[in-house]
């Protein structure tokens, strides 16, 4: 059953949380935090992406990088841009994008459960990722960026933390982005309890987002824990800073991609080579996917719908009817010589709201000669997945809105 505790926070001030809040470390590039952080000294970003304080040529993996993200983190809590609250809380945390609504619990998870599979996976982590992680959860002694959990509906616990949104916030604000952002503590000791009772009934935990993270604080937890030989299991390194939702509250958006080139082919033959797997229309408009197995292609400033052939699509093979597992196995690695997308540098991955207007500006401005819009992968099957053991292909998924950064850091001593 899941173990969730509360935390002390380190947090912002109420005045300058606006300020603080950074998007996730990992949806930027280093020129793009750059921009982002001129004139704001406040910005959370100095923490999560240090390398933006060095010189633009420095390696974001040299220790300087770690280091200096330690020192920020230390001149924010000493000049109070972050403090720590006295007491163990929860925490309530609402985004409003649009219609889309979600209500997380802001919790520190198991490291035990992480390690035991009561928090399921469903990708792969890259090594020098997940190595990068370690290296700056274990300069900060901080969880500085929450994963992103999902567990299967509980109305109990939905009602529970209903009633905690009635009381004054901690924060209320709005994003560039147009996305609300709503934060309130759970003080009392008895809901405290309440919370922590029911979430004792849920029996998994789904990692959405943030497969690096969790793999990363699993190994600083054992890392500390080799280096102490009072060791007791209850020190805050065996626990690590998530924000979990309820599955039905999901909103889960595609995530498209774009190719460098046509792996040597003249736009006949590689034509010729799809139509064969699939069914090919010009369309005038741009494609948006409205359904399961169908896809989107842009190619030399044309869109054209594509559907699979009947045969292509085994309904009984749970990783490979997925969208972008037909994508992979039928176009991208037989066709266009993508054969292992975590590490092939000619393929582009774009998620979210950015949409097919992306897929366009990067065919259109020669970076990349075709694009794929998709249908998104659900939250159900994400689940079914996991729960069967089963990975998904790399960028399967993008969960929208993002977690904001530095709203919250758990410090691990």
């Amino acid at each position: 059953m899941a173990l969730i505790k509360p935390f002390r926070a380190l947090r912002p001030v109420q005045e300058i949380v606006k300020q603080v809040a950074a998007p996730p470390y990992d949806v930027m590039s280093v020129a793009e935090a750059r921009s982002m952080v001129e004139g704001n000294p406040l910005s959370f970003l100095h923490v999560s992406r240090p390398e933006i304080d060095l010189p633009v040529d420095t390696d974001p993996h040299e220790e300087t990088v770690y280091r200096k993200g330690q020192d920020n983190l230390e001149g924010f809590v000493a000049r109070k841009t972050l403090v720590q609250d006295q007491e163990e809380r929860y925490y309530i945390y609402r985004q409003k994008m649009g219609s889309v609504i979600q209500t997380g619990l802001v919790a520190c998870a198991s490291v035990d459960d992480y390690q035991s599979g009561l928090i399921k996976k469903h990708e792969l982590t890259r090594a020098d990722k997940e190595e990068d992680r370690v290296r700056h959860i274990d300069y900060l002694d901080a969880n500085d960026e929450p994963v992103f959990y999902v567990y299967r509906n509980s109305p109990v616990i939905n009602d529970l933390i209903a009633r905690q949104t009635g009381s004054t916030p901690l924060y209320d604000f709005t994003t560039e982005d147009a996305v609300d952002h709503t934060v309130w503590a759970v003080t009392d000791v008895a809901v405290i309890r309440l919370i922590g009772e029911e979430f004792a009934r849920i029996e998994t935990l789904y990692v959405a987002d943030g497969h690096h993270r969790s793999a990363a604080a699993s190994r600083v937890r054992d890392l500390r824990k080799a280096a102490n030989p009072n060791h007791s299991g209850s020190e805050e390194y065996n626990f690590f800073l998530t924000v979990i939702f309820p599955d039905n509250e999901m909103n889960v958006m595609a995530y498209n991609r774009a190719v460098k080139d046509l792996n040597g082919y003249t736009i006949a033959e590689f034509m010729a080579r799809v139509g064969k797997k699939f069914d090919i229309t010009p369309v005038s408009e741009s494609v948006t996917p409205a359904q399961r197995h169908d896809f989107g292609m842009y190619l030399l400033g044309k869109w054209y719908s594509l559907t699979p052939k009947q045969a292509l699509v085994d309904e009984d093979d749970a990783v490979g009817r997925l969208d972008v597992s037909i994508l992979q196995d039928h176009l991208l690695s037989p066709i266009l010589g993508v054969r292992n997308p975590r590490t092939d540098q000619r393929i582009h991955f774009v998620g979210g709201s950015r949409g097919t207007e992306e897929l366009v500006r990067l065919v259109d401005n020669g970076e990349f000669q075709v694009s794929f819009s998709l249908y998104p992968t659900s939250i159900d099957e994400l689940m079914s997945l996991a729960d069967a053991g089963k990975i998904m292909p790399p960028k399967s998924t993008w969960f929208e809105p993002k977690l904001l950064s530095g709203l919250f850091l758990h410090r691990l001593s």
